[in-house]
């Protein structure tokens, strides 16, 4: 089938903030006197709080404050982000031109909610390239379900089945697989293992390979 569409994850896909959320997590938790591990961070990424808080009191301890720890990662985070920036994932400016260039519709689906995700895309200059911007705080449920990525495809006025999802995670691998879109893993903390190999169309060092990818999906298609 035709690809027309191009959604993507926002962080640890478009820009290089996982890393940073990782270390602020522990921080925070740290600073709250709660064992938190690098591992356990990996647990939680792209969950919605209904999921990941549970989830944290049975991994690192039973009394985990979720909301005091994570509004500290925020306050971590938004005073790294403001002396330091945000910096880009290899080869985002590239494969937004090539989306342009092609004539391809753009989404980013995030978990993030929808006044960061506006300011860290208006901050690296990238805005204007997406169609459509959808939150989790949008849609019934979060990934790993697949409520965002069905609604963006809708919103992009497309099939899933016509939209690559780029992520990084499996966790949001798994919420694009099962809205059906065709799946492109771009790892960033940790690689895909077994379960996850098997959900995707392609796997990706970088986002500049995702350009040639697309382009063999495209001449494969048209002979």
């Amino acid at each position: 089938m035709k690809i027309k569409g191009i959604i993507f994850d926002m962080d640890g896909v478009i820009i290089d903030t996982e890393k940073w959320y990782q270390r602020f997590w522990v921080q925070g938790a740290v600073e709250n006197g709660f064992p938190m591990k690098p591992e356990h961070v990996l647990e939680i990424r792209s969950l919605p709080e209904k999921l990941a808080a549970p989830l944290l009191k049975k991994i690192v301890c039973p009394d985990f404050d979720y909301a005091r720890v994570r509004d500290r990662r925020k306050e971590l985070m938004a005073h790294h982000i403001e002396e330091y920036g945000i910096e880009k994932k290899k080869g985002i400016d590239q494969l937004l031109q090539y989306i342009k260039s092609n004539g391809l519709k753009c989404a980013v689906a995030t978990a993030t909610d929808i006044d960061r995700t506006t300011q860290y895309l208006k901050q690296i200059g990238i805005y204007d390239y997406f169609d459509k911007i959808i939150c989790a705080s949008m849609v019934k449920n979060g990934k790993p379900e697949p409520d965002v990525y069905l609604e963006a495809s809708r919103q992009l006025g497309l099939q899933p089945m016509e939209c690559v999802a780029v992520e990084d995670s499996p966790n949001g691998v798994l919420s694009a697989f099962r809205a059906r879109c065709n799946t492109i893993m771009v790892p960033d903390l940790t690689p895909p293992d077994q379960n996850t190999a098997k959900l995707l169309f392609a796997k990706a060092d970088d986002l500049i390979q995702v350009i040639d990818i697309l382009e063999i999906h495209k001449k494969a298609v048209e002979k």
